[in-house]
């Protein structure tokens, strides 16, 4: 706003609002009905005939009286009794009207002296009585009706607005130095707002600005987040709505307000409209199974026309975000509409260690924290997923009282996240116990021994969550291919609980059941997806996956033979057994280590991948005398920079320099991808 602009609305006369002038008014209608109705109605008055009237005065039994004058020579007499009424125990009341016109008080004073004298105007009473009680509903109506729907939708002239939120820069502090792991994303939203502040650097080429952009990707990997900050960093009206705002029970209310949105964008463009979960309104137009959603599809009508129609206008870009863009209308991602369509996926391991970099701003590290290695323990991990982690290790920190927060809080604060808190609570009996550690420990050793399986990071028989046990693995690296051998490692990795109890119980148990089921999927993905069998070959025998809440496929048609499929489901238990027989013949090999480790978990409960690697090796854990006799010593050299950005090392260190070399530290210890028990 301009100070031309400000100066001028400083200067405009303030109108009194209507709203404080009809609370007055109201108020001071109850208060007139109250005193009119205090004031006058004194108990139920007793008609009274002129002749009873003059007995009772020669009688005195008349206590007071009040000569009334209407005008035009009209008069009644009220007053009260010297009798008590029974019901009431008040003096009772009566009132008798004058048999003729014209009667003087100095007639009525001579034989009631008693009697005063007042006139009234004529019909003011009545004309109160029949006004007030209106006044009062109108003033009722107003505040039940008119205001309440003003403070939930706008009003009932105002139910088909938009109700989108503009945005300023002040009121969002968050910028693009806040948002990390997703570099491409911010690249291209980068563009789109160098292009507001700068069109003619790409218009001189013929170039024109996207008219919408759509992030989409998994819960938590900040769509939003990224918003927040376009709306920080644009410098240009930033308006920001939810795709629920636009869907209403009542057919056309929504398009109004889609055509209302665009409207108030071309008064101010160029703009940004952000559209939060859109698939609450670009959901398919496809009747199917239980029809369609005319109030739905017409919203989504709208936004088509509004976007790409005959009477577009540039300026308005729309930015949308959704983690269900399967579900969405083809016509809403078409180019024209939705010219980009960016994939905001879960961070890679640089990512996760820049985000949880910029979450420990927040809270006092101690300086031996390695965040990359921590980030290496967290393969799968969203933004929110990581920013719950730090809170939580913070909360772990302050409740045993300390003044910083360690790698042991980061860690407990990861395997809460991931896994679900301790239950300790949980008590189990000596088998039980046994039962476990055996089951652990044997997925630990299978794990350790095999060549391409991941490095074990923890083993422990503390119960979290559903599971009585856990086996974590660390990945060394993010891997976005799976090798035919990396993955029959993992089945006989995940058949090693099960094997264990075989050789040392002499019996199996249900706490194998979440292993086998994992094992069958990725048996049966092995065979039916990426072709990693011999008799079968490289086909796939994939079934489809359509969404029978579109209704785009009633029923499903397998495109393979049932020889076929009893194939598969042979190979699928051939690969299977083939995975067990191994992780037995480990085990027996290994039959020593076995039993050192189980009694191990048994006693510690928790042992580390750098033990379980000793007892493997070793058939028991090290001392610290003898770990520094076999780990030959190593020159350490400075580690390369996360970003490719070079570190300065002549200069004095400050704290983001600290922060980022103990971000770039790669650490030693390996972390998990669990095993439940």
């Amino acid at each position: 706003m301009s100070s031309e602009d400000q100066s001028d609305k400083e200067s405009s006369p303030q109108k009194f609002p209507l709203k404080h002038l009809a609370i007055w008014f109201l108020i001071i209608a109850v208060m007139v009905t109250f005193f009119q109705f205090f004031q006058h109605s004194n108990g139920i008055r007793e008609k009274m005939k002129w002749g009873t009237f003059t007995n009772l005065v020669a009688e005195k039994k008349i206590s007071r009286a009040t000569l009334v004058s209407e005008g035009h020579g009209v008069y009644y007499i009220t007053g009260e009794l010297t009798e008590h009424d029974a019901a009431t125990g008040d003096f009772k009341k009566f009132r008798v009207d004058f048999p003729y016109k014209d009667v003087h008080a100095e007639w009525l004073m001579d034989h009631a002296p008693f009697i005063n004298y007042e006139v009234q105007s004529p019909y003011v009473r009545e004309i109160l009585a029949g006004f007030l009680p209106f006044l009062l509903l109108l003033g009722l109506l107003y505040f039940l009706f008119v205001r309440q729907m003003r403070m939930a939708g706008k009003g009932a002239m105002n139910f088909g607005k938009s109700r989108a939120k503009l945005l300023t820069r002040t009121k969002n502090k968050i910028t693009f130095k806040d948002v990390a792991g997703v570099e491409e994303a911010k690249e291209e939203v980068e563009e789109i707002i160098e292009f507001l502040k700068d069109p003619k650097k790409f218009q001189k080429l013929g170039g024109r600005i996207p008219k919408g952009v759509l992030l989409m990707g998994p819960p938590g990997t900040g769509k939003t987040l990224i918003a927040k900050a376009v709306a920080s960093e644009a410098e240009v009206p930033f308006f920001s709505i939810s795709g629920s705002d636009f869907v209403e029970m009542f057919v056309g209310v929504g398009a109004s307000r889609v055509r209302d949105m665009f409207e108030q964008g071309r008064k101010n463009a160029p703009c940004i409209v952000f559209i939060d979960e859109i698939d609450a309104v670009g959901r398919s137009r496809f009747s199917g199974i239980g029809g369609g959603h005319d109030e739905r599809e017409q919203t989504l009508n709208a936004l088509l026309v509004e976007m790409d129609g005959f009477d577009t206008q540039e300026g308005v870009i729309i930015v949308a975000a959704t983690n269900r863009p399967d579900v969405l209308d083809n016509a809403l991602l078409r180019p024209g509409r939705f010219d980009r369509q960016i994939m905001v996926d879960l961070p890679s391991l640089n990512g996760r260690a820049e985000i949880l970099e910029i979450h420990a701003r927040k809270i006092k590290l101690k300086e031996n924290v390695n965040l990359k290695q921590l980030a290496r323990g967290t393969p799968g991990f969203s933004g929110a997923d990581l920013a719950n982690l730090v809170n939580e290790s913070a909360l772990y920190a302050a409740r045993r009282g300390a003044e910083s927060v360690d790698i042991a809080d980061l860690e407990e604060a990861r395997d809460k996240v991931r896994m679900g808190p301790e239950r300790r609570s949980r008590l189990m009996d000596e088998h039980e116990k046994k039962l476990t550690a055996y089951h652990e420990a044997g997925h630990a050793l299978v794990f350790a021994d095999l060549e391409h399986a991941e490095p074990v990071h923890k083993v422990t028989i503390i119960p979290r969550g559903a599971a009585l046990g856990l086996t974590m693995q660390l990945p060394e690296k993010d891997s976005y291919t799976q090798s035919k051998k990396k993955l029959e490692a993992m089945l006989i990795g995940l058949m090693g609980g099960r094997a264990a109890e075989e050789l040392a119980m002499d019996d199996i148990t249900t706490g194998a059941s979440s292993d086998i089921e994992r094992a069958t999927s990725i048996a049966r993905s092995m065979v039916c997806q990426f072709g990693m069998n011999d008799k079968l070959g490289p086909q796939s025998f994939h079934a489809s996956e359509e969404h029978l809440w579109l209704g785009r496929e009633v029923t499903k048609t397998e495109g393979f033979s049932e020889q076929t499929a009893m194939l598969i489901d042979e190979e699928i238990s051939s690969i299977l057994r083939q995975s067990y027989a191994e992780a037995i013949r480990i085990l027996t090999e290994k039959r020593a280590e076995l039993d050192t480790m189980s009694q191990l978990l048994l006693e510690r409960e928790t042992i580390d991948g750098r033990e379980v690697v000793e007892i493997l090796k070793y058939n028991r854990i090290l001392s610290p005398e003898e770990r520094a006799e076999l780990e030959p010593e190593s020159v350490e050299e400075p580690p390369p920079p996360l970003s490719g950005e070079a570190i300065p090392v002549d200069e004095p260190e400050s704290e983001d320099v600290k922060q980022k070399k103990r971000l770039t530290d790669e650490g030693d210890a390996p972390i998990p991808d669990p095993s439940p028990a």
